[in-house]
């Protein structure tokens, strides 16, 4: 009996379908490292870790590809000193930047954050025009104006990781408070990243119960000012070094959201043209993010001290980035 084997037809390929999301993460510090683990933990795409510093990236990356087949990662790491090894990523993350050494005033952190940024956004935005950015160097909402103002692109399109960092750190102190799971805490950080920040007390909830109703005022207080100098209390205790496991993995929450066209609403640093009474500069507020970056803001209804404070933390904002620019510029 002869069996007659159909000739096999030619498979039809959707490009769009199998296309692996690239993610490039520039700066193989503590922050970029940890977010390049976090991205590929979480299976949302092949990651490209950059740096100037020659060895450290391709070591870097050596490692977690050799963790891989303990771990199931889906994805691969790339790691290198060149920018072409970039080219087409659909989201790329900044972390690169010094934090303030002794001897350093805030004049000279802010000229050399902001030329890296600059020189950054130089070499990256050429291989990848259509990319979306997220800054993570600090001052952030400074830092992301300029890479902003040097690219051409789209606002949306150039966004600031702070306030889900921010607000992961109130929903975190809220939770050993009252000793429940900080799943269950909801809260959102508005305005700048920095002493100025502005936690909404009205809009923090437990399982829906305001937060009001189950802690007294001070001590809503007392957690509120541990918020605003969380990174400060993490860099007492390191003496050598601030957070990087929190703020990574904020940072990839938020390349989720994009990546996998979440329509999320979190806290990021946008450009405003006008919401909550703010125009030209970028400051924490609540977004939906999804495949079009930073889609829209969400305007909240703020209680009067809330939008007190928060024009207070746009004032700084704006008083930084004005000194930013004219450093830059002279």
């Amino acid at each position: 009996m002869v069996v007659a084997i159909p000739s096999p037809r030619k498979a039809v390929v959707n490009k769009a379908a199998i296309a692996i999301p690239k993610i490039t993460v520039i700066g193989a510090g503590n922050v970029g490292a940890s977010l390049a683990r976090c991205l590929l933990a979480q299976n949302l795409g092949h990651v490209v870790l950059l740096d100037i510093v020659e060895g450290r990236p391709q070591g870097l990356a050596l490692d977690m590809a050799e963790a891989r087949p303990l771990e199931g990662y889906s994805y691969s790491i790339t790691g290198t000193n060149d920018y072409p090894d970039t080219a087409n990523s659909q989201v790329i993350v900044i972390t690169a930047g010094l934090p303030r050494k002794p001897g350093m005033s805030r004049d000279d952190l802010l000229k050399v954050n902001g030329g890296i940024i600059l020189d950054v956004m130089s070499q990256a935005l050429p291989h990848s025009p259509d990319a979306h950015f997220i800054l993570v160097t600090n001052p952030l909402d400074v830092m992301t104006y300029l890479a902003w103002q040097t690219s051409g692109l789209p606002p949306r399109q150039v966004i600031g990781q702070a306030g889900v960092l921010d607000s992961a750190r109130f929903r975190t102190f809220i939770a050993q408070e009252l000793e429940v799971p900080p799943q269950d805490v909801s809260t959102m950080v508005l305005g700048g990243h920095g002493d100025l920040m502005v936690p909404l007390i009205s809009y923090t909830t437990v399982s829906g119960i305001p937060l009001t109703e189950l802690m007294p005022l001070n001590k809503v207080q007392q957690l509120v000012d541990r918020t605003r100098h969380g990174g400060a209390e993490i860099v007492n205790h390191l003496k050598t070094g601030g957070a990087f496991y929190a703020p990574a993995a904020a940072t990839a929450t938020m390349v989720a959201a994009i990546l996998q066209n979440q329509s999320a609403i979190l806290p990021v640093s946008a450009y405003l043209e006008g919401q909550y009474g703010l125009k030209d500069i970028y400051l924490g507020v609540p977004c939906r993010l999804d495949h079009n970056g930073a889609a829209s803001i969400m305007e909240l209804s703020l209680t009067n001290d809330e939008q007190a404070a928060l024009q207070t933390s746009a004032a700084s904002v704006q008083q930084t980035l004005q000194k930013a620019l004219s450093l830059l510029t002279s």
